[in-house]
Order: structure tokens, then sequence, then C-alpha cells
């Protein structure tokens, strides 16, 4: 049960940090435009986006990784 951590825990930092990186200035001037950006509420509900999104690729990715047996746990 330890060993899952070790790989569920970095992957998960890697994938919100690539979505970060990839939607950060989308959502900035695209959805929110610069003055709601500055809010804390527009933040908030970006990075509550974030981290599911980020949540649910890492269970996939363990998932696939389970299902064809090249992780065990």
């Amino acid at each position: 049960m330890g060993n899952i951590w070790i790989i569920a825990i970095p992957l998960f930092l890697i994938i919100t940090f690539l979505f970060w990186r990839f939607t950060h200035t989308y959502f900035k001037n695209e959805v929110y435009g610069e003055k709601m950006w500055k809010k804390f509420g527009s933040k908030a509900i970006y990075w509550q986006g974030t981290l599911f999104v980020s949540g649910g690729i890492t269970y996939l990715i363990l998932y696939l990784l389970k299902v064809n047996a090249i992780l065990t746990f």
C-alpha cells in the first residue's frame, strides 16, 4: 500500500503542473479577464477544477497501470 503513494503523489503533481501550464493563460485572459482574475473567487474555482481534473487523470492512469498488470498494489 505504501508503494502506491510513491507513484501517485509525484504523478499527481506533474499532471497538476502541466494542466496549470497549458490552461493558466487561457483562463486568465479569455474566460475570466484580467479584472475578474484578480478576485479570489475566480482563482478558487480555477484551482478547484485544476485539482479535480488532475485527480481524475491520476486515478485513470493508476487504474490503467493496474488493469494492464504493470503496477500491482
